[in-house]
């Protein structure tokens, strides 16, 4: 009888030979092992997504597309700003033909308006109380009337004259303007503050600058 025989028990209870029976690994240990597996690789790939965030809030993702917008421009040419379009010219007060008209209860308000313009250079047509429709009832500095083709260039030119006022456009086939004057009227403004207004027509708008080919 082998000594690995429990007392008393033999026949087909009988363990013959001299070596242990091989144990198999319990199950659950392999469990525990492939749950760190994947844990391990569940980190890995948050890290990974952390770092990817980082990048883009950083302004990396940034320089990375601009590096890649520069391998698809010919040699050369990348990272050059699209410049803004020059401005269009405005017109010189000398072609601008002003009606002065007064609608306010200030007698000669209309005429010395109108002689103070001619000196900086405007011509002058009709001068006297505004029509029906406007006499007594502007409330603001004046208001500036021109044909619709006006409003890109004549209008904007007589508005660096008179500060604050409102600008119309009627039915008119001339290309004349009206100047109304209206009761917050008090003087045109300075030449100086006249010049420094229409220099600023002349500067072209800045748009954001956009990397081209």
């Amino acid at each position: 009888m082998s000594m690995l025989t429990p007392p008393g028990m033999g026949g087909k209870y009988r363990i013959k030979g001299d070596r242990y029976p091989r144990m198999r690994r319990p199950r659950h240990r392999r469990r525990i092992v492939l749950g760190i597996v994947a844990g391990a690789c569940a980190l890995g790939l948050v890290g990974w997504g952390t770092l990817q965030l980082i990048d883009v809030f950083g302004g990396k993702g940034s320089t990375a597309q601009a590096a890649q917008d520069k391998r698809h421009c010919p040699s050369g040419t990348a990272g050059r700003a699209t410049a803004a379009p020059p401005a269009a010219k405005p017109p010189a007060p000398a072609s601008l033909t002003v009606n002065v008209y007064n609608a306010t209860e200030r007698a000669g308000l209309a005429k010395r308006t109108a002689d103070e313009l001619q000196k900086r250079g405007f011509k002058i047509g009709k001068v006297g109380n505004a029509p029906a429709a406007y006499d007594k009832k502007v409330n603001g500095t004046g208001i500036l009337i021109g044909p619709t083709a006006a409003t890109a260039g004549p209008l904007k030119v007589l508005a660096t004259q008179l500060a604050g006022a409102q600008l119309k456009t009627d039915g008119r086939q001339t290309a004349d303007l009206d100047m109304i004057i209206g009761g917050g009227f008090k003087a045109l403004a300075t030449p100086q503050e006249a010049t420094a207004a229409l220099s600023l027509l002349t500067r072209p708008a800045r748009p954001p600058a956009t990397a081209t080919c």
